[in-house]
Formats: C-alpha cells, structure tokens, sequence
C-alpha cells in the first residue's frame, strides 16, 4: 500500500497544496490500491483515465496557484450519484447502461471545488438494504475481518461500497446516501466517520430517488475532520430542488475541535433495547464518560415514540419508493424487455430488472397507499412521524444533543440475516428515527469489540446544527483515539 493512499483527506489537501505530491501521483496511487482491492468488490465501474484527466487538470491549477479546497483529491461516488457521461446503474439491472446527460448537484459541487473521481461505488439496489446484498453486482466484502473467523463480513448497507472503500483506504473520503441510516451504519461497521446532515442541507437533485422525504447525501471519510471538509463541498442551496434548504453552508472544518464544555447531552433511555450486546452498552457507557471529562453534563431523556419508528419508516418508505419507481418501465430509459403488448414489456422488465428486495418493498408500499389501506397504514404511520419529530423537539429544549450507539451490532457475516427481512431491517433501530425527523446525525468509530470489529457511536442534533455535532464527535475522537485500520488481506 502506497503512503499516499493512506492519507486523511486533509493531509492530501494540504500535502497537494504545498506541492509534496502531484494530483496525478495521489491519483495513480489509490488506482493501483483499487485494482488490487477488487476482492472487496467496492467499485460498480472503476474510471481510471477519467481520473487521470481530471488529476492533471488539478495540478494544471495548482501550478498556477489556483484551486479550490478538494483541489486533486481522489474522491469515490456512490452509484446512486448521476454523474454526466458516466454510467449511473443506483445497482440495478433495470438501469442498464444508463449513462446521464446530467451531473447531480452534489457531485457537480465537488467537481468545482477540485475533487477527482475514481469511479461509482457499489451499494445496495435503489438504496434498499442494510447489508449491501441486494446489489445487482454483488456484495461488498467488509475489508475487517473477525479474529475468531475468516467468513466475509458485510459493510453494512446501502453504502457499503462507500464504506468499505474508505476503510480499506481505496479513496480519500466518498459519498454517500443516508434514507434510514445508510451513511451511519456501514460507518459504524467499518470503523469510519459518516454524517447524515439535516435533511435539505445537501441537494437531492441527480440523486436516483428512493424515499424523496428521507434520502439525504452525505459523506463517508476517515476523521471527522475529512468528513466536515467534504460536506462544507458537498452543501448549499439548489433551486432545482424544491426541498433544498436556503440557508448559508457553515464552515464545518473550523467547528472540529471546538470546546465542547457546557454542552447538554441527552441519554434516550428508550435506546437500551432487549438483547443488546453488552459490548455496545459499555461503549455508550463510555462514550458518556468521554463527553463529561469533556466537560458536557448529561442527562436522561425519553423519545416515548421510539417504539415505533421502525414500523412506521417501513410503511413510509416503501410507500414513496412504490411511487419513485413506477418511472422505470422500460419505455423512457435504461433496460427493456421486449413483448408483444404495452402491458408485458412493463411486467417483464420489471420482473428482470428489479431485484427481490425491490420488488418486496413495491408490493408493500403499492398496498399500503391502495384504497382501503391508505387510512389505515400510510396515514397512521404520517401521524407517528409527526410524534417522533416532536419528540426530539421536546428534548431539544433540554438539551443540546443526543448520545447513542449507531448500530445493535458488529459487521454480521455475509448471508447471516438475508433470508429474515426483519432481522435485517433490525439494523436500522438506532437511525431511521433521525430520518423520520430530518435531523442531523453522525457515527464515530468509538472502539473494538471482543472480536476486533469497530463499533460506532451516534450523535443527533437539532435541525440545521451540524456544527454542535462536528465539535462534539472531535471530543468523542479524541478521546477513543480510534486509529486503527483493518489488517490487510485482499
């Protein structure tokens, strides 16, 4: 492994400023890490001369004393990202060879400010996974291995090509997508940082749609440094979508490392749920020391709604999914079964293109929008969002931000929870609440458990305060001086 590739995003900033490294020489480096990591199946397509191009157009700048502050940096992208003249699938059959005549907004701002792509990342089909199983191409391997096993290990999911990239420092940072906690639980199970900002913070526009009122962008990075220089790019206003939020982009770097004394945190007691590993409790348990040697005061607080987050997320969400997807029907873009009539080009394309998880999640959401069930499900399940997201702003009023794990687990081996859908949406316990409410959230790698696999830790905070959480999770890195990287064995 080159020492280039195991820069944090900041150091190779900064090191490509002061001229230590060419952009093209950072570039080569995490190209040959790729094509040697092809065992993790991180990348859904790989852009090596794409890269190239765009690295030496970087050094082009920095000759000239030019740049801006991604400047070179070899980033990944997610493949639910439309990224104009590169094939954009959101790891699916139905997609094709769909290559957009478009960028997204958020990969357009990272292209202004100097980033270099390495290509489209692997993820789980329409972002509908915690495992990064239901990809069309395969899942992603988890490059952290169990030391009482060899069995592959998943990343976590949707992002878990994100992740694993990251972890196995194929990328300097990547993004991402977080619906009910895709960003932060393959963090947690990689050991790295992901944020999923207030919804409205980053641009939906040219993101593959899932859920319209829960999908947010957001990075995945090594530090919570990278990971608040990335989203200061990847933020700000966008009038083509009509859920952007027009409000200033802070400066989140400036905001890690801020003293953290004063601040109020809250402890859910609704989040120590039955059959939590005792690993992961001792971890809050530490996590809450950390904040108080800090200088935070903690509290209890109660989010009596919790209970039934998951079940409303999961009627919500496949409801809107079951709408987003109606576009894919063979007729406009991407792959196309050919039949006789109308009607059987779109049942058979549909039937080949979307995977199972996809389709289990339509079905569900086309009932629970049909007639006679509408009242009865979606309704109800709006109403419960409205009581969670009133939760929190009652324990707003207390308190500054929330303190709890991310996930209920390590990295799961591959396979272990495909065949229970439950189990696996399970995964998403201690995230989807956040999603529900639009609030901001981010997990840091907190420590290891018995077997040597990270675990994370997750911060919320009030809508629009991504500041309190970047300042907030410095103290909580910097006190579990987490720096460890996975062994390396692909």
């Amino acid at each position: 492994m080159s020492a280039l590739t195991a820069l944090t995003l900041r150091a190779a900033v900064d090191g490509l400023r002061a001229r230590d490294f060419t952009a093209e020489e950072i570039t080569r480096a995490h190209i040959e890490a790729i094509e040697k990591a092809r065992s993790l199946n991180a990348f859904v397509l790989e852009t090596p001369e794409w890269a190239l191009a765009m690295a030496r157009a970087s050094d082009e700048r920095l000759a000239r004393g030019e740049g801006g502050p991604l400047e070179g940096a070899p980033l990944g992208i997610k493949d639910l990202f439309c990224t104009r003249g590169v094939r954009s699938t959101a790891g699916s059959r139905i997609l094709g060879d769909f290559t957009p005549t478009y960028e997204s907004t958020v990969t357009a701002n990272l292209w202004r400010d100097g980033a270099v792509m390495l290509g489209k990342l692997n993820m789980d089909e329409f972002a509908m996974g915690s495992s990064n199983e239901t990809s069309a191409y395969g899942p992603v391997i988890n490059p952290w291995r169990s030391t009482a096993s060899n069995r592959p290990l998943s990343p976590g999911g949707s992002s878990g090509g994100s992740a694993a990239a990251v972890a196995a420092d194929l990328v300097l940072a990547a993004t991402a997508t977080d619906t009910g906690g895709s960003i932060r639980q393959p963090a947690s199970l990689t050991g790295s940082v992901g944020v999923k900002p207030t919804y409205g913070r980053c641009s939906r526009w040219g993101i593959v749609a899932f859920a319209s009122s829960l999908d947010q962008a957001g990075p995945l990075a090594k530090t919570v440094d990278d990971a608040a220089l990335l989203l200061k790019s990847m933020s700000g206003h966008d009038p083509k979508d009509s859920t952007s939020l027009p409000v200033e982009t802070p400066d989140f770097p400036a905001l890690v490392g801020k003293s953290v004394k004063g601040l109020r945190i809250g402890i859910p007691k609704e989040y120590r749920v039955a059959g939590m590993p005792a690993e992961i409790e001792t971890l809050w348990s530490l996590g809450i020391d950390w904040l108080r040697e800090a200088g935070c005061k903690v509290s209890e607080v109660s989010l009596p709604h919790t209970k039934y987050a998951l079940p409303a997320y999961y009627i919500i969400a496949p409801a809107e999914a079951s709408s987003n997807l109606a576009r894919y029907d063979g007729m406009r873009y991407g792959a196309r079964v050919e039949a006789d009539t109308l009607a059987d080009v779109y049942q058979l394309t549909r039937s080949a293109g979307f995977g199972d998880e996809v389709k289990r999640r339509v079905l569900i959401g086309t009932y629970v929008l049909s007639a006679g069930y509408y009242d009865a499900y979606y309704l109800k399940a709006l109403k419960v969002r409205r009581r969670i997201a009133d939760d929190f702003d009652r324990a707003f009023e207390t308190v500054d931000a929330l303190l709890t794990p991310t996930a209920p687990s390590a990295a799961f081996g591959l396979g272990e929870n495909s065949a229970d859908p439950i189990a696996m949406y399970l995964n998403d316990i201690f995230t989807v609440t956040v999603n529900l409410a639009g609030l901001p959230a981010i997990s840091v790698p907190g420590g290891l458990d018995s077997q040597g696999l990270p675990l994370g830790l997750q911060l919320i905070g009030r809508a629009l305060d991504e500041g309190a959480l970047f300042s907030l999770a410095g103290a909580l890195e910097k006190a579990a001086g987490f720096t460890l990287k996975p062994e390396r064995w692909w």
